[in-house]
């Protein structure tokens, strides 16, 4: 997304945008997987483009992974992001690597 959003996050909430592969996937035989064919509940992997002040474990542009059954939907700018809270979050997937990390953090 080009340019700041016009929108200031409150408390422990997060702005995320689905990533753009819209849920599709490949089995290891490389059969294409659609979304729509999903057994049980799977995790969704989005990026954050805006933060809460009270948000302490993820920064703008880190990779996080949520339910996308437990989620609100907004349009900013006729683009479509999910709110969600801090500890709705599974995992963070980050490129920053800091003192030996690996990046990836539960």
């Amino acid at each position: 997304m080009g340019g700041k959003l016009p929108i200031r996050m409150l408390h422990d909430r997060l702005l995320v945008s689905m990533d753009k592969d819209g849920g599709d996937r490949r089995s290891t035989g490389g059969i294409l997987i659609p979304a729509t064919a999903t057994m049980g509940r799977r995790l969704a992997w989005a990026r954050v483009e805006a933060i809460g002040s009270q948000v302490r474990s993820v920064q703008v542009g880190d990779r996080v992974l949520f339910d996308p059954e437990d989620r609100a939907e907004v349009e900013v700018r006729g683009e479509d992001f999910i709110l969600l809270r801090e500890r709705d979050l599974h995992a963070v997937a980050s490129e920053r690597i800091d003192e030996g990390q690996t990046g990836l953090y539960l």
